[in-house]
């Protein structure tokens, strides 16, 4: 028998979850330092500091929309070992090249390499589909947003105290636990996909537009691919917007953007870890999905409104079924796809998350900047996120018109 065909499933969902958990946890620590780094490196005030963070967003995701599909389709041919190590090493060689940086070209070429080797996620949902039975997915995806969201409860508040420092040491940190990950899995990483299980290396699917294609070879695919781009489009506001606007509306320090951001993650671990199987059991996916994207649009706009950080708190709570929706969008398509295909999903799943998270990153960061310059008709670091609703209502709209018609 070989070594993937022996894997523990148990062994392999760990560790999937633990990539994703230091991996979120390592992009956490940066988060609350970037406007200061940004400042300090380009010398600029707050307002061009949110358009080069929407900049460095964007650089990131396209890198990541190229590569992504290449890294799924890879792992369909050779594994999921050796494509799972090599993104996790790249992610350690961007922090320190951000550590290091001294101009804010160097930023962007880090954002690159981190979007270059920014595939782990897609290779962990890979192996989290060969190890589990299409019936349990749902709950398994669950668990991956429960190590995301832990990763932005310890990310976010270390990085925010670490930013007392300096920030740049954040990213030293980050490039330490990117080194310790990549060692651990040389020593305990199974492999998930046995050789009779992989398939042809397929150029078509290697590209990031050709790796689309699978959303529209299996039926009820295309649809909840549109409703995924259209949501990650609309939920790009909070990584573009969310330090700089804590700083501009309510002065906060990198400790409490740190602070603030690890209740998020704190929130929707929970909700994700102990809350996606009930609901599935009890209201069946489509529905849960429903919901979470009822709450993704009420909370947007309830961000427009905070007038302190108790409501900020309100509404962090308030996004816990907001927690369903990518896991119930990954399930539902993984249903669909077969057991040889799932690489090529998880690669196609990333490359329209990219997308979409490029185009909205980038967009929501020039309007705010744009909302606290002196061009604007009248100042507010809050029009971004009522832009973001209506985004996000679109999302629901067009999955409450798939479920009509289906």
């Amino acid at each position: 028998m070989s070594s993937a065909a022996a894997a523990p499933p148990g062994r392999a969902i760990l560790f999937a979850l633990l990539v994703v958990f230091i991996d979120i946890a390592g992009i956490g620590l940066i988060i609350p330092v970037i406007p200061r780094l940004i400042e300090e490196v380009g010398h600029v005030g707050l307002d061009d500091a949110a358009r080069y963070g929407g900049w460095l967003f964007a650089v990131f995701s396209l890198a990541q929309f190229l590569c992504a599909p290449l890294m799924g389709a890879l792992s369909d041919r050779f594994g999921r070992r050796p494509l799972l190590l090599l993104a996790i090493g790249g992610l350690g060689a961007d922090y320190v090249l951000h550590a290091l940086a001294p101009t804010l070209a160097w930023l962007f070429v880090g954002r690159i390499v981190a979007g270059v080797c920014g595939g782990s996620y897609v290779i962990a949902n890979a192996c989290i589909a060969d190890v589990t039975p299409p019936e349990q997915r749902a709950r398994a995806y669950g668990w991956m947003g429960a190590a995301f969201g832990l990763g932005f409860v310890l990310g976010p508040a270390i990085g925010g105290l670490l930013g007392a420092f300096g920030p740049r040491v954040p990213f030293w940190v980050a490039a330490a636990m990117a080194l310790a990950n990549f060692v651990f899995g040389l020593i305990v990483l199974p492999e998930t996909l046995p050789p009779e299980k992989r398939r042809r290396f397929r150029w078509a699917e290697a590209n990031p537009l050709g790796a689309l294609v699978v959303f529209r070879r299996y039926p009820g695919v295309l649809g909840l691919a549109a409703v995924a781009f259209v949501y990650f489009f609309g939920s790009a506001v909070y990584p573009a917007i969310w330090a700089f606007w804590g700083i501009a509306k309510f002065g906060w320090s990198e400790a409490l953007v740190g602070l603030s951001l690890a209740a998020f993650g704190l929130v929707m671990a929970a909700a994700q870890g102990s809350l996606v199987g009930p609901a599935v059991a009890r209201w069946g996916e489509r529905r849960v999905l429903l919901i979470g994207l009822v709450f993704a649009v009420l909370v947007c706009v309830g961000y427009g409104f905070v007038t302190g950080i108790y409501t900020v708190a309100l509404l962090v709570l308030l996004h816990a079924p907001e927690g369903f929706v990518h896991p119930m969008l990954v399930a539902l398509m993984s249903k669909a796809v077969p057991e040889d295909a799932q690489g090529a999903l998880q690669g196609g799943i990333s490359a329209i998350m990219s997308l979409a998270m490029l185009a909205g990153t980038l967009f929501f960061a020039q309007v705010f900047g744009y909302f606290l310059s002196d061009a604007a008709p009248f100042r507010s670091p809050d029009m971004a996120f009522f832009i973001a609703a209506v985004v996000l209502a679109g999302a629901l709209g067009l999955f409450a018109l798939l479920r009509r018609q289906s």
